[in-house]
């Protein structure tokens, strides 16, 4: 982080108790609000929050704004010590909303009392449990990762404990039907079958290292491999692990986020509604709440860029599929650290664009819906601090159909004889639709996942016979 962005957020955490990126992150996990939400609460038109949470802008100029931050941050932070609990949410970002009361911007950090017996009424044992709901935030929360070569190097011990290089190949067939010179890097290779577990190894020996008390429990939404990671990671640091899936989610996931011990809830109708309800437990029970995006996460995954650049110099270009943001993060910020001149492309499916939306206007844009087979990329609401990178440092996002994404998970197996994830096989699919831009190139690609089910497999192959 430069000095004048170090000032910058310094500045707005004297204003408002916390930068504004921690605050938008805070409001995301704890109440479940996008940015368009937030602004919305708050009163600001979204790109000027934008502007607030990547520090373009210090302070707002409406004081009836700056009042209604303040309250928001006081209410999110009696969210975390258990003095509101979640029965609240709703109706006290109606009120924050409705207020028309200007704020001094000296008082915008004072915290609220705590409740006393008295307020809780003549019956406290029905509000034991709003009590007791402490959740946790991990450090590094609404942080900008920043990768720095000792910081990859640490990063690199850790997760090569658990996780060995994985492997970068060239296939012949392959490359007859992307006309040029690619190289795959098999992240499906890995102790879960995708990318992410490095990004649970990283955060489980960061917590540890950090010196809070170690939480009661660990909770993520997911739909799966960010479950997997932290089941994998969770059973070695001694953590218990609650995942939240959404309704239809792949069985074969579920399956194997039990087997690596984790309590699993299916809950909401998407990610989205997922992640809601994992903010919800996470208050209800005190638990960390671990988003799919953090700097802890990108350092992990950070591993497998620097594997790949140093076992296929000279790089071009690289297609990732973008689902939350760790992995095209990663490449970019890697990239930048060895100061090399490879165009990262990210990859989205054309049922998802929140990140090719976000992308295209310069801010994070979420979406209602996300209509897609490739689970693993189906995201409505972007994360802002991820947007911000993949704005700054990718050279476009490539939007691919539904039968694009089908034709390339079949043309992993036929050419590599190795299963694709929906999502794993995106950046081939992102590539193939890309071919004159890449034509000549060294190119590479990341299959980020094999965990494809049966069902899907199956279903895809009889599609395209």
């Amino acid at each position: 982080m430069n000095a004048e962005l170090a000032d910058r957020r310094r500045q707005q955490a004297e204003l408002y108790g916390d930068p504004v990126d921690v605050l938008a992150q805070k409001a995301q996990q704890l109440m479940g609000l996008g940015l368009a939400d937030l602004a919305d609460v708050i009163g600001l038109s979204t790109p000027m929050l934008v502007k607030l949470v990547h520090c373009e802008r210090i302070r707002i100029g409406n004081d009836v704004a700056m009042s209604r931050m303040a309250r928001l941050q006081e209410f999110a932070d009696q969210l975390i010590t258990g003095e509101a609990g979640t029965d609240e949410i709703q109706l006290t970002l109606a009120q924050i909303k409705a207020s028309t009361t200007p704020a001094r911007p000296s008082k915008m950090t004072a915290k609220a009392k705590p409740i006393s017996r008295e307020q809780l009424g003549a019956d406290p044992a029905a509000h034991e449990s709003t009590a007791r709901r402490k959740p946790l935030l991990a450090p590094a929360t609404g942080e900008r990762p920043h990768i720095t070569p000792n910081s990859l190097t640490y990063a690199r011990t850790v997760v090569n404990r658990h996780v060995p290089p994985t492997p970068a190949y060239r296939w012949p067939l392959m490359e007859r039907f992307t006309e040029t010179e690619t190289w795959v890097k098999h992240e499906n290779h890995g102790p879960t079958g995708a990318f992410k577990v490095r990004g649970g190894i990283n955060f489980m020996e960061r917590l540890r290292v950090s010196g809070i008390p170690a939480p009661a429990g660990l909770i993520a939404a997911t739909r799966g491999n960010h479950g997997q990671s932290l089941a994998f990671a969770g059973a070695r640091a001694g953590l218990p692990v609650t995942i939240v899936v959404p309704e239809d989610n792949n069985p074969d996931q579920v399956d194997s986020m039990e087997g690596l011990g984790a309590d699993v809830i299916v809950a909401g109708k998407d990610f989205q509604e997922a992640r809601e309800y994992a903010a919800q437990l996470a208050l209800e029970r005190g638990l960390l709440n671990i988003p799919a995006f953090h700097s802890w996460l990108v350092e992990g995954v950070a591993t497998y860029v620097a594997e790949f650049h140093e076992s296929v110099p000279g790089l071009d270009t690289i297609y990732v599929p973008v689902g939350m943001g760790s992995g095209i993060a990663a490449n970019i910020l890697v990239r930048d650290l060895f100061g090399l001149r490879t165009e990262i492309v990210g990859v989205v499916a054309a049922g998802a664009p929140a990140y090719a939306l976000s992308f295209e206007q310069g801010r994070p844009v979420s979406t209602d819906e996300a209509n897609t087979f490739v689970d693993g990329v189906a995201c409505r609401t972007p994360d802002p601090i991820a947007v911000d990178i993949i704005n700054r440092g990718a050279s476009r996002i490539v939007r691919v159909e539904e039968d694009e994404a089908a034709e390339a998970m079949a043309l992993v197996h036929r050419t590599t004889h190795n299963l694709a994830e929906p999502a794993g096989a995106l950046a081939l699919a992102g590539m193939l639709a890309d071919r004159a831009q890449v034509s000549g190139k060294r190119a590479g690609l990341v299959l980020t996942g094999g965990n494809a089910d049966i069902e899907t497999m199956t279903r895809v192959t009889a599609e395209l016979s």
